[in-house]
């Protein structure tokens, strides 16, 4: 007996490698959607959600009927609400359409759309996030799902635990806190020409060193708030984009995703292995030897400065001997040989929830052409990084180029 399930024979060995041309399967961002709004109240969360799926499809000239499959990044605990897909699946297009979700990060949701695409679980998958701020406290919610007998007496959250990070940092590399005034001085400056309606505030190093500790050595110059956001990404099979004759793409060559331990005291917050171990994994994949010199834009977390430092390192751009003279030289500038965060970053726009797929929707665009103001010309090959949870604790980096090439999984 075997319960109603019809059996199956030993894969033959040409089904073997059509498996395998399935797990490397070049893929494509063609549509990208990113909803700022700079008051919350503007629109409720299912009409932005709504607003921000119409807005990736129109970018990729698609219409939801294209869509083969959706994957949503939201958090019940930020969400305020149970289930917080049940209320999403009608406003993101997910009625009579297979739908997944992820509770853990936004960027988590791109690479299982890739991986479902790669599989062959359909040819074009929709990925959307987006982060409200209707709890009343973000860093309250986030403390009350860590575990209740070590971290929860601390009280740990995002912010103590970012704050726990720098102060690592600090004791282990000199003359730390300039540079990382210089890099939220770089942020809001490419800030205010990526986000010019947004109400930035100074960007004079004099203003950011002066601000008022929050969790020492972190200030509230160094940080913007949460805010509400949301960014949708049309994902698309090769083959697809062929039949379809799709522009604008922006070609995944590599992910790499890997995590930290997820009790903080079993960890060196002056190291990031998890983000060496996922660049690698993703260089390995786009052909990337010299990641110093080959890429043309970064977009990297900055949820801190200390983290966008520490992005430098784990994605090979430079030696924490040299950030303090890499910071100070202007190489990660607008006008550097590696700009990061054109986009302003998270010093500019800060959806913390899904801040991480925003940055790769804005280094899609970079090599899209579609970045807007902050567009860098002639971006061929960019890269982002995404972290999330406590203290950078997951890690995932996606290469992506404006030309089809080498392998992506």
């Amino acid at each position: 007996m075997n319960g109603g399930r019809q059996s199956r024979s030993r894969p033959s060995t040409d089904s073997k490698m059509k498996q395998e041309r399935k797990v490397s399967m070049p893929l494509g961002i063609v549509g990208v959607a990113i909803h700022a709004p700079m008051r919350a109240d503007q629109r409720s969360l299912e009409e932005a959600q709504y607003a921000v799926v119409q807005g990736a499809l129109s970018d990729a000239s698609l219409t939801m009927s294209d869509i083969d499959g959706i994957v949503v990044a939201g958090n019940d605990q930020l969400d305020g609400r149970a289930i917080t897909l049940m209320a999403a699946s009608g406003s993101v297009g997910g009625v009579g359409r297979e739908i997944l979700s992820t509770p853990s990060a936004a960027e988590h949701a791109f690479v299982l759309a890739s991986l479902r695409i790669r599989a062959g679980q359909g040819r074009t998958q929709l990925v959307v996030a987006w982060s409200p701020i209707e709890v009343s406290s973000t860093s309250e919610a986030l403390h009350l799902g860590t575990d209740p007998y070590f971290h929860r007496a601390l009280p740990l959250n995002d912010l103590t635990a970012a704050g726990l990070q720098a102060t690592t940092l600090e004791a282990a590399v000199p003359q730390l806190r300039a540079a990382a005034h210089s890099i939220v001085r770089k942020n809001r400056e490419h800030g205010a020409i990526a986000y010019p309606d947004r109400a930035l505030a100074p960007t004079e190093e004099a203003w950011i060193a002066g601000g008022r500790i929050v969790h020492w050595p972190l200030s509230d110059t160094m940080r913007r708030p949460h805010e509400f956001g949301l960014t949708a990404i049309v994902v698309m099979d090769d083959r697809s984009i062929a039949e379809r004759g799709a522009q604008h793409v922006a070609w995944v060559r590599g992910i790499g995703w890997a995590t930290e331990p997820s009790f903080i005291g079993d960890r060196n917050l002056a190291q990031l292995p998890s983000l060496a171990a996922a660049a690698r994994q993703a260089f390995t994949s786009a052909a990337i030897d010299a990641p110093e010199t080959a890429f043309d834009v970064a977009e990297v977390d900055d949820s801190t400065p200390y983290q966008e430092l520490l992005a430098y390192e784990g994605l090979g751009f430079c030696r924490r001997a040299e950030w303090t003279r890499r910071v100070a030289d202007g190489t990660f500038g607008r006008n550097g040989r590696l700009p990061v965060n054109l986009s302003g970053g998270a010093c500019t726009f800060n959806p913390f929830y899904c801040a991480g797929l925003v940055r790769i929707a804005e280094a899609a665009n970079q090599v899209r052409g579609r970045a807007g103001k902050h567009q860098r010309p002639g971006a061929r090959l960019a890269v982002a990084h995404a972290a999330s949870g406590f203290a950078m604790q997951y890690n995932t980096v996606v290469v992506m180029g404006s030309e089809q090439r080498g392998e992506t999984g």
